[in-house]
C-alpha cells in the first residue's frame, strides 16, 4: 500500500477538510473529505483530452441525496488537465445542519486545497 504523496488540510470554523493524493503509476487517486462524517458521496474519473491539453473528459457517479458531484468533477478535471494524467477523485463531506455561509466555506476551502495541490504536483511532476 502506498502512503499519500500529498496530504493537505484546511479549516474555517467547524468546517475541516482533508485532501489526499496518491500516485498510481502515472495516474493519481485523490480523496476530498471532511466535516462531521467523512464518506464517499461522489466519485469522478477524469482523463486529459489528447487534442486540447487544458481540458479533460470527466464522468461522475454519485450516491442518491449527496451533493459532492460538482466538487469531485471539478477537482478531477483540473488535476487531470494540469498533470496530463488520469485522475480519480472520491469526495464526501458532511456537516450536520450546515449553514449557507458554511457551505460557502466548504467551496472556498476546497478551492484553496485544489490550488495548493496543483502547486505541489507541479513540483513532483519532474
Amino acid at each position: 500500500m502506498q502512503t499519500p504523496l500529498i496530504e493537505l488540510f484546511a479549516e474555517r470554523g467547524r468546517i475541516k477538510l482533508r485532501l489526499c493524493c496518491i500516485r498510481m503509476g502515472e495516474d493519481l487517486c485523490l480523496t476530498l473529505s471532511g466535516g462531521d462524517q467523512e464518506h464517499i458521496g461522489a466519485v469522478a474519473l477524469s482523463q486529459p483530452n489528447a487534442t486540447e491539453k487544458s481540458s479533460a473528459t470527466t464522468a461522475v457517479l454519485a450516491c442518491p441525496g449527496h451533493r459532492e458531484s460538482d466538487l469531485a468533477s471539478s477537482l478531477a478535471a483540473r488535476v487531470a488537465a494540469h498533470m496530463g494524467a488520469v485522475v480519480c477523485v472520491a469526495c464526501g463531506i458532511h456537516v450536520d445542519a450546515i449553514l449557507p455561509n458554511e457551505l460557502n466555506d466548504v467551496l472556498e476551502l476546497s478551492e484553496d486545497l485544489t490550488k495548493n495541490l496543483l502547486e505541489r504536483l507541479s513540483v513532483h511532476r519532474d
